[in-house]
C-alpha cells in the first residue's frame, strides 16, 4: 500500500472537475454489516477488483458482476444457491466522479500513475486495513491526495464543485438524503444566519454582476432561501440557484436581530428604518409593518415589497402597546400626550378607535362631554375650548340639530335665526368672525360674505378689514386667507 503513495499524491495537482473517488452524497457511509456480500471471504478468489468490476477500468464493460460467473460456485451443491441480480437504477448521489475519466485524466497528467486505476484500494480501504475490507471510498484518502485538508466539511467553499453536483442537477436523491445532509461548521458560528452567510454567498462576475457560490448550490436551492428572504427577487445571488422542492427538506429559522431585543427598540425603531430600510427589506413586509402601522404609511412600510410568491411570507410581529401606556393611562394620561403629540398616536390608532369612547352611546353611559354641556356648547366652541370638527361634521351634524330646534337663519343672512340670541348681531358680526372664522364657516358659504364685502362687482362693498389691518402682516401669518376672496389676484403677492 505505501509504495503506491508517492504516486496518487501527485494527483492533487491535476485540475480535475470530478477528482474526489467518493461514491456516495458527501462520501457515504461504510457498507453495512449485513452487506450480502463479504468481499474480505472472497479476497483469495479474487486477486484483482476488476475480475468482477470490470466496468470500472473498461469502456463498455459492466461495473457488476455477472450473475451467471456467481452462480458457477453457487450452484446448490458447491456453494449454497443464490439469487442476484446487478442494480439497474443509478445510485442516490450528487457526486461528478466517474471512474474511467478519473484513471484516464491521471494518466494524462503522470504516466508513472498507470496503475492507479487498477489499484482501488487505494481508495476503497482505510490506511493500514486488509486489503479486501472494502468501504465506500475513503474521504479522508481522497482529500489528502488533493491536498483539501483533514476535514470533509472544512474544504474550500471553491473546492466543492470539483466532486459535487449542485443539488437541482443531483436528481437521484431523495428529499430524506437532503434532510441528512450534514451541517458544516461554518453554519454553527454566531452571526451566520444574520449577516455571515450573506458575504459567502456571493460571487462577483464582471459587470458588477453576481452568482451564488458553488458551496451553497451543493446543498441549497432558491426555495430554501425564499423562506427567510423577503427581498429574494432582487438578490442576484439568490436568483442564481435553481429552484427545487428537496432543499425544504433542510430547516431554517428566521433569527431576530440582537437589536430588536432592546426595550426601546420599538419607539426608535422608525428611525433606524427610515435612515437604513434596506436590513429591513430582507425580513419585513408591509403586512409586517402594518400590523401595528395603520392609517397613512410611513414612506419606508409602502417602501416594502407585499406578500407574495417568490418571496418569504415576511416576519410575524405582534402590536403590543408601548411602555408608556400603562394601567392609569387609558383613565386620563392619554389626553395630555395625545394633545403634546398627535402624530404619535396616529402610527397605530384612527379615529374611530377614538370615537368608540369619546362620541358612546347612551347604553354606555360614559360620555366626553360633561353633564349639561348642550346648554353652554356655543360659548364653548365660540372660546375653542376645543375643536369640534374633530369628532363632529360642522356642515352636518351642528345643522341637523340647529334645524330640529328651529334655530337656522331664514335667509342669506335673516333677520332671524341662529343669532336671535344676540341682537343686532349684524353689526357686530365682524368682530366674531374675525375671533373664530370656523364657526361661521359651519353655516354659512363665502357667498353669504360677498354679497357685502366684495371689492369687485355688486355688492355694499364694505371693507372686510378692520380698522388697523395690517395685510403684510395677515399675509405672512396666514396668506390663503386672502384667496377666499381675491382669489389669485392678491394685492400686493407677487
Amino acid at each position: 500500500m505505501s509504495r503506491f503513495r508517492p504516486r496518487w499524491i501527485a494527483l492533487a495537482l491535476l485540475p480535475l472537475p470530478a477528482a474526489i473517488a467518493a461514491v456516495a452524497a458527501f462520501g457515504g457511509p461504510p457498507r453495512s454489516a449485513d452487506d450480502r456480500f463479504g468481499h474480505e471471504r472472497h479476497g483469495r478468489l479474487f486477486p484483482e477488483c476488476t475480475t468482477c468490476h470490470l466496468g470500472m477500468t473498461e469502456t463498455g464493460a459492466s461495473v457488476w458482476p455477472d450473475p451467471q460467473a456467481c452462480a458457477n460456485c453457487h450452484d446448490g451443491t458447491v456453494e449454497e444457491r443464490i439469487e442476484w441480480a446487478p442494480r439497474s437504477e443509478p445510485r442516490a448521489s450528487n457526486l461528478r466522479f466517474e471512474h474511467l475519466a478519473h484513471a484516464r485524466e491521471a494518466l494524462e497528467r503522470n504516466p508513472a500513475d498507470s496503475a492507479l486505476g487498477r489499484q482501488c484500494t487505494v481508495c476503497h480501504t482505510a490506511l493500514g486495513a486488509p486489503r479486501m475490507a472494502v468501504q465506500h471510498a475513503v474521504v479522508g484518502n481522497c482529500l489528502e491526495c488533493h491536498q483539501l485538508g483533514p476535514s470533509h466539511l472544512v474544504v474550500p467553499d471553491t473546492a466543492c464543485a470539483r466532486c459535487h453536483r449542485p443539488l437541482a442537477e443531483a436528481v437521484t436523491l431523495s428529499r430524506s438524503d437532503v434532510a441528512a445532509f450534514p451541517l458544516p461548521p461554518s453554519h454553527e458560528r454566531e452571526g451566520f444566519a444574520l449577516g455571515g452567510h450573506g458575504p459567502l454567498a456571493k460571487v462577483e462576475l464582471p459587470g458588477g454582476r453576481f452568482t451564488v457560490a458553488a458551496s451553497c448550490a451543493t446543498c441549497h436551492a432558491r426555495n430554501f432561501c425564499i423562506t427567510c428572504h423577503v427581498n429574494a427577487p432582487e438578490v442576484q445571488a439568490i436568483q442564481a440557484l435553481s429552484p427545487d422542492e428537496r432543499s425544504l427538506a433542510l430547516s431554517a429559522e428566521l433569527p431576530k436581530p440582537g437589536s430588536h431585543g432592546n426595550p426601546a427598540f420599538i419607539s426608535r425603531h422608525g428611525r433606524e428604518a427610515t435612515r437604513e430600510p434596506t436590513p429591513c427589506a430582507t425580513c419585513h413586509t408591509q403586512e409586517s409593518c402594518t400590523t401595528c402601522h395603520i392609517g397613512v404609511l410611513p414612506r419606508v412600510v409602502t417602501g416594502l415589497a407585499s406578500r407574495q410568491p417568490g418571496r418569504a411570507p415576511g416576519a410575524a410581529t405582534r402590536r403590543a402597546p408601548p411602555a408608556t401606556h400603562s394601567t392609569g393611562f387609558m383613565d386620563g394620561e392619554h389626553a395630555g400626550e395625545a394633545n403634546s403629540r398627535p402624530g404619535a398616536c396616529e402610527t397605530c390608532h384612527v379615529r374611530p378607535q377614538c370615537l368608540d369612547c369619546h362620541r358612546p352611546t347612551s347604553a354606555r353611559g360614559r360620555e366626553y362631554h360633561p353633564e349639561g354641556f348642550l346648554t353652554r356648547h356655543p360659548a364653548s366652541a365660540y372660546g375653542r375650548e376645543a375643536n369640534c370638527s374633530d369628532c363632529h361634521n360642522p356642515g352636518q351634524f351642528c345643522q341637523s340639530c340647529h334645524q330640529q330646534a328651529g334655530m337656522t337663519a331664514m335667509g342669506r343672512l335673516g333677520a332671524g335665526g341662529f343669532h336671535d340670541t344676540r341682537r343686532a348681531f349684524l353689526v357686530g358680526h365682524g368682530q366674531a368672525a374675525r375671533q373664530n372664522l370656523e364657526s361661521c364657516a359651519s353655516c354659512h358659504a363665502e357667498r353669504d360674505c360677498t354679497a357685502c364685502h366684495s371689492a369687485f362687482g355688486a355688492g355694499f362693498r364694505f371693507n372686510p378689514h378692520g380698522p388697523g389691518f395690517d395685510p403684510e402682516r395677515l399675509r405672512r401669518k396666514n396668506p390663503s386667507l386672502c384667496s377666499a376672496c381675491h382669489g389669485t389676484a392678491v394685492p400686493g403677492r407677487p
